[in-house]
């Protein structure tokens, strides 16, 4: 007879080591995306930076903490994801360099079926920030600082 050793929770093995540096990696390229996503005017910002979000909550507390609390990146995450809204300010920034990208790629472009998908995805990509709850004035001043995940009632969840 032949005894079998069960691992504990605190021992993952080789598999845990592996998935979590899986994760960081496509975390880290998911934060690529979302950083030409912004821009590209095809290429989406938002799904990028969630994915990102997932991926680091999943792999690092360090590079979560860090994109969370990241300047840029940290309240806009934490926005949508918790209010699902948008500041006033980042609509506006958006729809403008939105159109702006999109502008320039229209004049580069001279393709006319290439000219309507740019079209097409700046309408539909404008309807989508437009149907955004846009967050509220008392709530923009609290969403600017991202709780410490030990201040969560759960810190694993976003």
């Amino acid at each position: 007879m032949q005894l079998v050793l069960r691992c504990p929770r605190t021992c993952r093995g080789e598999n845990y080591v592996l998935k979590k540096r899986l994760l960081l990696i496509g975390g880290t390229l998911s934060l690529g995306l979302g950083i030409v996503g912004m821009l590209v005017p095809v290429l989406p910002t938002t799904p990028f930076l969630l994915l990102t979000a997932y991926c680091y909550l999943r792999s690092s507390e360090r590079m979560h903490a860090w994109l969370m609390n990241h300047r840029l990146f940290g309240s806009y995450i934490h926005n949508y994801m918790e209010y699902r809204a948008i500041s006033s300010r980042a609509r506006i920034i958006s729809l403008i360099g939105l159109w702006a990208s999109l502008a320039v790629s229209f004049i580069l472009v001279a393709v006319p079926a290439v000219r309507w998908v740019l079209v097409l995805v700046g309408v539909g990509v404008s309807v989508h920030l437009l149907m955004l709850k846009t967050m509220p004035k008392a709530a923009q001043g609290n969403a600017d600082h991202m709780p410490d995940p030990a201040e969560r009632e759960d810190p694993t969840q976003l």
